[in-house]
Order: C-alpha cells, then sequence, then structure tokens
C-alpha cells in the first residue's frame, strides 16, 4: 500500500512487471524493517522482574518448609486432599496464619491451621500464602 501510495499514478493505470516489483519489492523491504524493529527491542523491564518471582517447582522457594509461618493473601478454601475437586474442610480467612507439615502435591501444601494448640491439617494452594515475614 504504502509503495502504490509513493508511486506516480500513471505506474497503477495498467498492471505491469514493473509495478508488480514495485510493490513486492517495497513490501518485503517494510516488512523487513518492522521484523528488524520488533526482534531488536529489547524486553520490557518488568517482564525479567515477574519471571524472577514466580515460584518455579524446582525452586527451593516453591517447597513448603515445615514449621516456618504463612500469612493467607485472601480467604482460602482449605480442602481434604490436594485439588479443587476435594472437599471443603473450612475456609481460613484473609490475614490468618497457618504452617506447612512439609508434605506437597505441586502447587498445593498440606497445612496446619486453626486456633486449636495442635491445629487442623488440610491442604491449600499454595499460591494464596505468603511469608509471614512478608509485608
Amino acid at each position: 500500500m504504502l509503495a502504490a501510495f509513493l508511486t506516480p499514478a500513471h505506474w497503477w493505470r495498467r498492471p505491469t512487471a514493473r509495478g508488480l516489483a514495485i510493490l513486492g519489492g517495497g513490501t518485503w523491504a517494510a516488512g523487513a524493517v518492522l521484523l528488524h524493529a520488533v526482534a531488536a527491542a529489547p524486553p520490557p523491564a518488568s517482564a525479567g522482574s515477574l519471571q524472577a518471582d514466580v515460584p518455579t517447582q524446582h525452586g527451593a522457594a516453591m517447597l513448603p518448609v515445615p514449621g516456618q509461618r504463612y500469612r493467607v493473601h485472601r480467604d482460602l478454601n482449605v480442602r481434604d486432599a490436594a485439588g479443587v475437586g476435594s472437599a471443603r474442610l473450612a475456609v481460613a480467612p484473609a490475614g490468618s496464619v497457618v504452617t506447612p507439615t512439609g508434605r506437597h502435591e505441586g502447587d498445593w501444601w498440606q497445612i496446619r491451621y486453626g486456633d486449636r494448640a495442635a491445629g487442623a491439617v488440610g491442604w491449600a494452594s499454595s499460591l494464596w500464602l505468603r511469608r509471614a515475614a512478608e509485608p
């Protein structure tokens, strides 16, 4: 389109090989410039920091530490087994503190929760837990 706009109008009254070559060459050149600009652009600054903040299954930050206290980020469904299909035992309110037992299945941690001295045991998604010292 840009090649057609930048060339004299009388070139486009009758299609010719020359006009087709100019259109094709201009399209290829514009595409190459755009591709080079996109490929050479550095990734956004926030993308690197987001990847560093996301815990991985193999990272030490992802594994539950028995006895370490975690704060519930939002109301948390505590379940009888790992997975969203398991029965809900209780809801731990946002801000309450839970303690992992050390067992985990992927992102699901077995936790000790509640006000009782021994605490009840259930499973919760680690995505809703923060270290107690975190803001």
